[in-house]
């Protein structure tokens, strides 16, 4: 544990307490902020930023901060009200994910009834000011429901961001969530991510972090139901002197699931990334089948990647598999194409877009557009 928790930020607690969380649920989850560490110790000479000793007495907390609309066209999905779930992915037990619950101050709720198949996406967007905003998703699709949700972070000039985004599904239903963090380079933005899949359903988690100098994401998937399936896209791209740190973990509990993880990262100039992925199928899950593939480019001589897969297996009838690369442009690949007239910067250029198209193609139409212009300008 960490040392007793200073008692001047449970002061500012009070202008928060509404009616989705109370004053004690607060407290509580703030003192469990307190309590955990992060478990993101620098993994080596490049990492600059100690997270444990991110903290909240340096930070301007608005209750008003920030703004959230929701845009949804389909009148037979519930919006604004608390679905349900709210709460069941235990996203709020991580120490980021306490401190979203302690201080959340703008809702997105999502309610999608039973057998509806909502054919637009819905879309939740969140836009941040100078000072700070929690941002609190959560969304519940009804047994045999279809669904898209985006989810965007966009704004905030030295903006602190810290938020929850929770996805829980009923039986036989799909749905998919993608979200684009594209925050000003000076921001923070710390996220908790989770799902919980019901038996025989499908569920797609995309994230993108192509904003914010410091990116600290937690993806948790728990598959408690059999014929659940599970698939996590992830993508993110430091330049300068940007910082990003992914944490995914899939957690077979039953046996007769799936899961397939897959994450695309480069790095450029000074930027530094590390990427912790855990597969984990308990020793009554057989049968489960699960799969995690990690690749990492380094543009430059002072950029830096971590990659760090890991399995946990407790069961003896699985497919499991998880491979990682990290490495820098193919240069035969790269004198191939400049001795057909294409000059060494586009040619670079090119290559890093192509290593992330097959993350991209998995994106929503609406956002894989943005998604290339923003990756080709970090390229650059």
């Amino acid at each position: 544990m960490l040392s007793r928790a200073p008692a001047a930020p449970f002061t500012r607690l009070a202008p928060f307490a509404d009616a989705q969380f109370s004053l004690e649920t607060r407290t509580a989850a703030l003192q469990r902020f307190f309590e955990l560490r992060s478990g993101r110790e620098r993994p080596s000479r490049y990492w600059r930023v100690d997270l444990d000793a991110v903290g909240v007495d340096d930070l301007e907390l608005d209750p008003a901060g920030g703004s959230v609309e929701i845009a949804c066209s389909d009148a037979r999905v519930r919006v604004g009200a608390a679905p349900p779930s709210l709460g069941m992915s235990a996203a709020s037990q991580t120490k980021y994910g306490a401190l979203a619950l302690a201080f959340a101050n703008r809702y997105a709720f999502v309610s999608v009834p039973s057998g509806i198949d909502v054919e637009e996406p819905i879309v939740v967007t969140y836009r941040a000011r100078e000072s700070t905003l929690f941002p609190y998703t959560s969304i519940h699709v009804e047994r045999g429901a279809r669904a898209m949700i985006i989810e965007r972070i966009d704004g905030g000039a030295h903006a602190f961001v810290c938020g929850i985004t929770e996805i829980v599904t009923g039986e036989g239903s799909e749905a998919r969530l993608a979200t684009l963090q594209v925050l000003d380079d000076d921001s923070r933005f710390f996220s908790t991510r989770a799902a919980l899949p019901g038996k025989d359903a499908s569920i797609e988690i995309l994230t993108a972090d192509l904003g914010a100098e410091l990116v600290v994401g937690e993806i948790d998937v728990r598959l408690l139901a059999q014929g659940a399936d599970a698939q996590i896209v992830s993508l993110f791209f430091p330049s300068d002197r940007q910082h990003v740190d992914l944490r995914s973990t899939v957690d077979h509990r039953v046996g007769g699931a799936r899961s397939q993880t897959i994450v695309r990262s480069a790095a450029n100039e000074r930027g530094q990334g590390r990427y912790v992925g855990n597969i984990r199928i308990a020793e009554h899950a057989q049968k489960s089948d699960a799969s995690l593939r990690d690749d990492a480019l380094l543009l430059s001589p002072s950029a830096h990647i971590d990659s760090v897969p890991a399995l946990e297996i407790g069961a003896n009838d699985v497919k499991a598999y998880h491979g990682a690369t990290v490495g820098a442009l193919d240069g035969e690949m790269l004198f191939y194409m400049t001795t057909r007239g294409i000059d060494r910067e586009q040619a670079e250029r090119m290559v890093t877009l192509g290593f992330f198209e097959p993350a991209v193609e998995r994106y929503p139409a609406q956002l894989r557009e943005e998604i290339r212009e923003r990756l080709a300008a970090r390229a650059q």
